[in-house]
């Protein structure tokens, strides 16, 4: 990753006072035998786990149909019509975006010769959900809803027991089938394995805690994961049209989630960026979260200061921000010549809290760079495509040759006998 102060015409009005890497050793140790207990003693691991960690003491961990119908029972009623009014907006553009992924049936790049794939669903799930330190009513719809749309068999969400139970209600109205208390890495553990009352898991997906990030990555392998999350992050890209109370507003308002988010400005005007930084001030005196989002702030903000259009985009593109804010009098345009980001927002109307929330975008989405090379969580994410091809006589006429020399050249004696033997029946029942 190029250093930001490496490309020409970048300056800093406030650098980060630390850096977003940090030492992952002790977790990973700690999440590794949670993994191995996990994998040898099955539930008895996780009980223990779930005592030492989250002080709970259930008798069994999978939330009943009761608890759930409970759990739908106390919501707030507008709570729950604008949960479902989320659930419609995620599952809308879900499909919309399923819709694009069409089945190949029969392409023939020669006569005879007929390739296809189909899209298949996993046929089976793990959703995590985090609790925190605020009941995040969105997280189980980014994560369960989009394997509902994509066909998904069976769909287990697993969540901290001392979770809100507006939680258990998200996961049930967003069409979890199986819903257990289990948080931290032995949840991970418990879906990457399989226990007594846990089922094994194709793919786990869902952010979560360091501890809970770290599982996902040691078990990758055996199971998929949908990536490795780091902090949370915004950057907003403005020039003088950018309005300093709106973008301080939005900056903090990312800032909030944890005192390792990374927050950030990127623009052309110096002026803008001395605005902005008061304003962040300013708000912070009043904010009831200033606690976190001060600290994100003092920590982990900055103000990058750039010669022009140019740079802004390279700086821009280096980052791969999250979530990547357009507050440039050229916004479109500007959305255009960007390609590094989790998902983009284009003019100062789209903040990132409507994405969080319920615009129908998932909030999953790539950090610490990672979007220079993929994409946030949707609807594909659930599905494997998976090619399949056969052949007529006329297309092993057209294939074995060129696949007998190619096996010859590099000495693989056993391809050649398997394209030689059809070739060789094929020519003996024509007579030639």
């Amino acid at each position: 990753m190029t250093p930001i102060t490496d490309i020409p015409g970048v300056s800093y009005l406030k650098s980060p006072a630390r850096s977003a890497a940090s030492d992952n050793a002790p977790v990973a140790e700690t999440v590794a035998e949670i993994l191995e207990r996990v994998r040898q003693n099955g539930d008895a691991a996780v009980k223990e786990y779930s005592q030492r960690f989250d002080k709970a003491e259930l008798q069994q961990f999978e939330v009943s149909a009761e608890d759930r119908a409970a759990a739908v029972e106390a919501l707030d009623p507008q709570t729950r019509k604008d949960t479902e009014f989320a659930i419609s907006n995620v599952r809308g553009f879900a499909e919309a975006q399923f819709a694009t992924m069409g089945g190949l049936e029969d392409y023939q790049p020669r006569p005879g010769v007929h390739l296809g794939h189909r899209v298949i669903p996993l046929e089976r799930v793990g959703c995590y959900v985090p609790g925190g330190r605020y009941p995040l009513l969105s997280a189980p719809i980014m994560t369960i809803v989009p394997a509902k749309v994509a066909g998904v068999t069976e769909i287990v969400a697993c969540l901290p027991p001392n979770a809100h139970q507006a939680m258990i209600a998200g996961c049930h109205l967003s069409g979890a089938d199986r819903i257990f208390r289990i948080g931290g890495a032995q949840a991970i553990a418990a879906m990457a394995f399989g226990t007594e009352t846990v089922p094994r898991v194709d793919k786990i997906v869902g952010p979560g805690n360091a501890f809970v990030n770290e599982a996902k990555r040691q078990v990758f392998g055996p199971v998929g994961i949908d990536q490795l999350a780091g902090p949370s992050e915004i950057y907003i890209l403005a020039d003088e049209a950018g309005d300093a109370e709106m973008i301080a507003t939005d900056l903090l308002a990312q800032a909030e989630h944890d005192i390792r988010t990374r927050v950030g400005l990127i623009t052309t005007s110096e002026s803008l960026g001395r605005e902005v930084e008061a304003e962040v001030d300013r708000q912070l005196a009043t904010l009831s979260t200033a606690e976190t989002a001060g600290a994100a702030w003092r920590d982990y903000g900055e103000i990058i200061l750039c010669a022009d259009e140019e740079t802004m985009i390279a700086v821009s593109d280096e980052i791969a921000a999250e979530h990547l804010q357009i507050h440039t009098e050229n916004s479109q345009q500007m959305a255009a010549r960007l390609r590094n980001y989790g998902s983009l927002f284009i003019g100062p109307l789209a903040s990132v809290v409507y994405s969080d929330k319920c615009a129908g975008t998932n909030h999953t989405l790539p950090t610490m760079a990672a979007g220079r090379y993929t994409g946030g969580l949707w609807v594909g994410a659930y599905v494997k495509v998976a090619t399949h091809q056969w052949l007529t006589p006329e297309g092993v006429e057209q294939l074995a040759p060129p696949a007998i020399r190619q096996s010859d050249s590099e000495g693989l004696e056993g391809h050649r006998r398997a394209a030689q033997l059809r070739l060789d029946r094929l020519q003996a029942k024509q007579g030639l």
